[in-house]
């Protein structure tokens, strides 16, 4: 019997505890040999200074043994937090296998813009969310790319090529694991915009200044022999002559008044390259260990290949070329030593170091945002291959060629825990459905539920990942939505207003190039049955001259008189209840037709109005 993810997660969740467990009893362990060295080194202190006060040097022994110890530790603590962040991945996918992840993980609320046109409607960001559902990614890099592919559809090869990497990344238990774990550290500490922008900006130390700080520098060093030898003439040590003495003394000052203005004149430049490097190289060491990783793959579908040729191609891998520049970064720290503050001004060190951070920038810097690109797009791709792990059953869409279509067999939402869910089965466009359907039928019937359902999974198809349906045959499509429209106090915005707002949005999304699929709920229905009828009718007629595909959902029954009027464009489709014992049952299925009663009153009783 195949390992589900359930099994697979609880398996290697039990693993990762046993091994904290383990970690912690060493730990304590350790805690009592250090508690031990004190007491060792306080003993020795005591004989010391009781009987043999030569003797404390022996207080050295047991420092050196508990500062091992303490390095143990520190390393255990390290190796125990990576376990605990590994435990909160495998935790996570079991809450989602469970249905209890909501409000658990990643909400994505700041890429809510009320302005799109179907990312509120659609429920694609805030707690309970496809975002939340969705995203393993452990840094900003990896949101930004998931939360972009879901904002915007991407063309059919890009999808192709999406999900041949997600289906090689789908058993790929192991790797997900360790770029969440290491990925962690870079969660909060990189700004991927920023620290672009600081790889690709123009340099602001010339090469051509090499040979002239080298030149100084060598002139520098000159200089500082002359000031040490004065200073060790000043205090007897060398036996100068005065004019010997004169010479070494004129020569350092002659050096520093040459160096200071050759520094002067560059320092501005200097501290901006200082300044920068050292936020920039932080980031870059936080994100050092997921490029490493991923450095050791090789991978065979066309868009990881690419992703790794990008990292390992073009000279040293990223994790060395970081490294080096950490390396110029512990130099230029060093700054701080009092030695090598007094030497600065000789032999121009803040310079040098300067000048190597402009060398690193200019092979490497450019090569930054290629590895950003890298980290962002493995994380969204984890993310969708995690949802396939966890969602064996879900297919990926069939894209097609021709005129728009939407063609799904027992389709359900995502967001709908598999114990509650219902599925139907929809047709739209292609060469014989209708182009609209008309979605009539009672309160909480489960209409406005349909339009969100397709919505999504639409949005799912053309980011690239599997969807919750037996079979989904679409074209490539714009979707837009007008489900959650509400009005705006602040905006003096009314709903009906925000609505026809929408509407003429929906219908612009008709010239982006791609054909729109149009999900309506409720249409027109802040206005009177007459404007609301007439309206309807010439918004639907619209879309379809258009070439736009979609539903509409409504109460009023007089519009779905307007099926006669687009013939066999148009279809009417409907939700019905059944009430039994003064209970409303609903089944949420779509059927043929028009519904011919409502159940506004009966809701009006139950929840206690005099009706």
């Amino acid at each position: 019997m195949p390992e589900t993810a359930q099994s697979a997660y609880q398996t290697l969740r039990d693993e990762r505890l046993r091994a904290i467990a383990s970690l912690e009893a060493r730990q304590r362990r350790l805690a009592y040999a250090r508690l031990a060295m004190v007491a060792g080194a306080l003993a020795v202190v005591w004989l010391a200074l009781a009987r043999q006060p030569s003797s404390i040097l022996w207080v050295l022994a047991p420092a050196a043994v508990f500062t091992v110890l303490m390095l143990f530790h520190n390393r255990l603590e390290r190796q125990g937090e990576r376990l605990r962040r590994a435990v909160r991945f495998f935790e996570g996918g079991l809450a989602r296998l469970e249905g209890n992840w909501a409000g658990h993980g990643q909400t994505g609320d700041r890429y809510l813009d009320p302005a799109h046109p179907y990312a509120k409607d659609l429920d694609l960001f805030g707690k309970g969310s496809l975002f939340e559902l969705l995203s393993t990614a452990r840094t900003h890099i990896g949101e930004d790319t998931l939360a972009r592919w879901l904002l915007a559809p991407a063309d059919p090869a890009t999808i192709g090529r999406r999900q041949q990497a997600v289906d090689e990344l789908r058993p790929r238990l192991d790797l997900r694991e360790d770029l969440t774990v290491v990925a962690e550290e870079a969660r909060t500490g990189v700004d991927p915009i920023s620290l672009a922008a600081w790889g690709e900006a123009a340099a602001l130390l010339p090469p051509a200044i090499r040979p002239v700080l080298w030149m100084f520098t060598c002139v520098g060093v000159i200089g500082l022999v002359g000031a040490i030898a004065t200073i060790l003439n000043l205090g007897g040590m060398l036996r100068l002559s005065e004019r010997a003495a004169a010479l070494w003394r004129d020569d350092a000052i002659a050096v520093l008044l040459v160096n200071g203005i050759f520094y002067y004149r560059r320092r501005p430049a200097v501290e901006r390259v200082v300044g920068a490097v050292e936020d920039a190289a932080h980031e870059l060491q936080l994100l050092s260990g997921v490029l490493a990783r991923l450095e050791r793959e090789r991978f065979r579908s066309p868009r990881l290949a690419a992703l790794g040729d990008s990292l390992v191609s073009k000279g040293a891998p990223p994790s060395a070329r970081i490294a080096r520049l950490g390396r110029i970064l512990e130099n230029l720290d060093s700054r701080d030593n009092f030695f090598v503050r007094l030497a600065d001004p000789f032999i121009l060190w803040t310079a040098h170091g300067a000048l190597a951070v402009e060398d690193w920038r200019r092979h490497s810097g450019r090569a930054v945002r290629s590895w950003l690109t890298a980290v962002g797009e493995m994380e969204a791709l984890c993310s969708l291959a995690s949802h396939a792990y966890e969602n064996p059953a879900n297919p990926y869409p069939e894209l097609t060629e021709g005129p728009p279509a939407l063609e799904a067999a027992d389709i359900g939402h995502p967001l709908i825990p598999a114990g509650r869910l219902v599925r139907n089965d929809v047709c739209l466009g292609g060469a014989n459905g209708p182009r609209v359907l008309v979605v009539s039928g009672s309160n909480m019937s489960g209409k406005s539920t349909l339009l969100r359902t397709l919505g999504v999974n639409c949005v799912l198809a053309q980011a690239g990942a599997p969807v919750r349906a037996r079979r989904l045959r679409l074209s490539p499509l714009s979707v837009g939505a007008s489900i959650r429209v509400i009005d705006s106090l602040q905006e003096g915005v009314s709903r009906f207003y925000a609505e026809i707002l929408r509407l003429r949005q929906i219908l612009d999304l008709t010239q982006s190039g791609r054909p729109a699929l149009f999900l309506i709920d409720e249409v027109l229905h802040g206005t009177n049955s007459h404007d609301r009828r007439i309206g309807a009718e010439a918004l639907v007629r619209g879309l379809v001259e258009r070439g736009a595909i979609g539903l509409i959902t409504t109460h009023d029954l007089a519009l779905a008189d307007i099926t006669g009027v687009l013939g066999e464009r148009a279809a009417n489709v409907h939700f019905e209840d059944q009430i039994e014992n003064g209970q409303i049952h609903f089944d949420y299925r779509m059927r043929a037709g028009v519904v011919r009663k409502s159940n506004a009153i009966e809701l009006m009783r139950q929840v206690g109005l005099e009706i």
